[in-house]
């Protein structure tokens, strides 16, 4: 508990030198501003779901598994994104942190992560340093649910410190990667675990767009309902124009796995205000978002195809997710299946 105190004056510190700066948010208009516009125009990545969960063959691990599990024999982080340029693809997102809370960098505000691991490599530096050396955007998950640090979601007592230990961690992540590339979004996801209003959304958007002008800020599940504005799920095929934002302020729209139906809204509303937010479908290649000794039931090639057209159709944008496995590496079919889409959409 005497970190979170010492988190929570670092938190508050940070917060009123914010308040003394020019708060940036998005600019209301029912057109893409200029980031989105670039966001659009890269029109199609790869996810990169990788850490703890990989070597337990489960989606969602509770943050109570040793950091000493983690142990990949190699991080090929060259062969990653190589294997995104090749496939046509214009960025990547690479998961530095999921639920579980085990953080694929160095952080000074955790012992849950790779320097207390089987594998000490910080991957956001070795994937930042690949993206700049491929030409490849590079973009991060992060999960604002924790559950090693802040598994207790329903006390709202612990709220300051442990959003302090986020805007933290952000500055962290941007301090490794801006030494190599541009952060061109941050992805977030878990949202859900807490009422909307109990997440330091603002503060978030400050730290990041206050270094990264043009990065995109998208939050898993960003749509509410008129009279509910965090309602949680409300899908596609259910969100229209003038719904509220749920997550304000973010930049694009997100709710994993789902693809946008035709006639795509894309006008969403705040405090009586309209924004323009693109989507962003995220799909997996085959069955599951992490490594997992049973997957082995890939997408057809035609039926990805397919999804990539719908996914792309009215300025939106698709992610597809192909994990590397415990050897560090993106599985050979996952490459097979990419080229030969590349091959049937002849991608640039």
């Amino acid at each position: 508990m005497n970190k979170l105190l010492a988190l929570l004056i670092i938190g508050n510190l940070f917060f009123s030198c914010t308040n003394t700066q020019k708060e940036i948010l998005p600019v209301p208009s029912t057109k893409p501003g200029k980031a989105q516009l670039k966001q659009i125009e890269r029109k199609y990545g790869m996810f990169i779901h990788f850490g703890i969960n990989t070597f337990h063959d489960m989606e969602w691990t509770d943050g109570s598994m040793p950091a000493s599990s983690y142990n990949p024999s190699a991080i090929n982080a060259d062969q990653w994104i190589k294997t995104a340029k090749n496939a046509g693809m214009k960025y990547v997102i690479l998961i530095t942190k999921h639920h579980d809370g085990f953080c694929l960098w160095d952080s000074k505000y955790t012992e849950y992560d790779v320097a207390n691991s089987g594998n000490t490599t910080n991957v956001i530096e070795a994937v930042a340093k690949a993206c700049k050396k491929y030409d490849v955007g590079l973009g991060l998950y992060y999960s604002l649910w924790d559950r090693n640090i802040n598994g207790d979601v329903g006390n709202e007592l612990l709220d300051s410190a442990y959003n302090a230990y986020m805007i933290n961690q952000l500055n962290e992540l941007l301090d490794i990667s801006e030494k190599y590339t541009e952060v061109v979004e941050f992805w977030f996801d878990g949202g859900w675990t807490k009422a909307n209003h109990r997440w330091p959304l603002n503060e978030i958007y400050q730290t990041i767009k206050s270094r990264e002008p043009d990065c995109q800020v998208g939050i898993n599940w960003s749509i509410g309902l008129p009279e509910d504005p965090d309602h949680h799920p409300v899908l596609p095929k259910d969100q229209k124009e003038g719904y509220p934002i749920r997550y304000f302020p973010s930049d694009f729209r997100l709710g994993d796995p789902y693809l946008p139906v035709e006639n795509d809204p894309k006008i969403f509303t705040h405090n009586g205000n309209e924004y323009y937010m693109p989507w962003e479908s995220t799909v997996c290649i085959s069955q599951r978002w992490f490594y997992n000794t049973t997957d082995t039931v890939f997408k057809p090639v035609d039926e990805l195809v397919e999804m990539y057209k719908v996914a792309t159709a009215q300025d939106n944008i698709l992610i597809l997710n192909c994990p590397p496995n415990r050897e560090g590496e993106i599985r050979s079919r996952d490459i097979e299946i990419l080229n030969q889409i590349r091959e049937q959409l002849k991608l640039d």
